[in-house]
């Protein structure tokens, strides 16, 4: 992917899991990368091992539900590398376990607020500095909760589904104008926010997932990446899931 070097990449959420794989693996690419995140230690020590293994990156604290945090990070991008090519916008949460008459209203708005309104603040500034920077390519993280339903994970799932709607009509939008957008829709992925889940479903998902195991962050990172490369030229509007084939049954 050599039309990855020397561009600049962002990744918000990117402390951790499926955002420090995907940003570790821009900088392999040769890209720059700004790893944003509200996680600030964390997302340091994502920029610090990136540095180490001889890459560029720069950690910028973002809120991605205000859009004044959001335009300085992708001004960060543009002022410290010279403009933005890709941005994976994966920033997110799980909320509370709740049946639908059940949920707090306070959940259901933020977990809406930082999984849909993240993504859609997002891709506001992203898409102004690719247009002003000849295009690019942006990845936005859905999930197989974007594809079925879950008990008990209505916003989740609601927000999830949003990100899959708004990624096709903006891809429908900026196409001619050299601007490709793409969602992924992961499984369960052996991250933070898995590892708190308990022991015993855990074991329930790898047992109802046809690989038999959990997914590796990485995993996803490089389909992230592979998506933003010319080898995806003529991929935009699709909502690629990895699953280790859980919503094939």
């Amino acid at each position: 992917m050599s039309e990855l070097q020397d561009g600049v990449a962002i990744v918000t959420g990117g402390s951790t899991g499926i955002g420090a794989a995907t940003a570790k693996r821009f900088a392999d690419e040769g890209a720059s990368v700004v790893v944003a995140d509200v996680n600030v230690e964390d997302g340091e020590d994502t920029v610090a091992e990136i540095v180490d293994a001889g890459g560029e990156a720069t950690f910028v604290e973002v809120d991605v539900t205000d859009p004044a945090e959001v335009e300085a990070m992708v001004e960060t991008a543009v002022d410290t590398y010279g403009g933005l090519d890709f941005a994976v916008n994966n920033a997110g949460i799980e909320g509370e376990n709740e049946p639908t008459s059940d949920q707090p209203l306070d959940n259901w708005e933020q977990v809406i607020d930082v999984n849909l309104k993240g993504v859609f603040v997002g891709m506001q500034a992203e898409i102004d500095a690719m247009l002003e920077d000849g295009g690019g390519a942006i990845v936005n993280m859905s999930s197989i909760a974007g594809q079925v339903g879950f008990p008990n994970l209505t916003p989740y799932v609601a927000s999830k589904h949003g990100v899959i709607g708004l990624t096709k009509t903006a891809s429908l939008e900026y196409s001619e104008a050299g601007v490709r957008v793409n969602a992924i829709c992961p499984g369960v992925i052996e991250t933070p926010m898995v590892e708190a889940t308990d022991q015993a479903s855990i074991e329930q998902t790898i047992a109802a997932t046809p690989i038999g195991r959990l997914g590796e962050p990485s995993e996803i990172g490089d389909a992230a990446v592979w998506l933003c490369s010319e080898e995806a030229s003529f991929v935009t509007g699709e909502s690629l899931v990895i699953d280790g084939g859980y919503v094939s049954q």
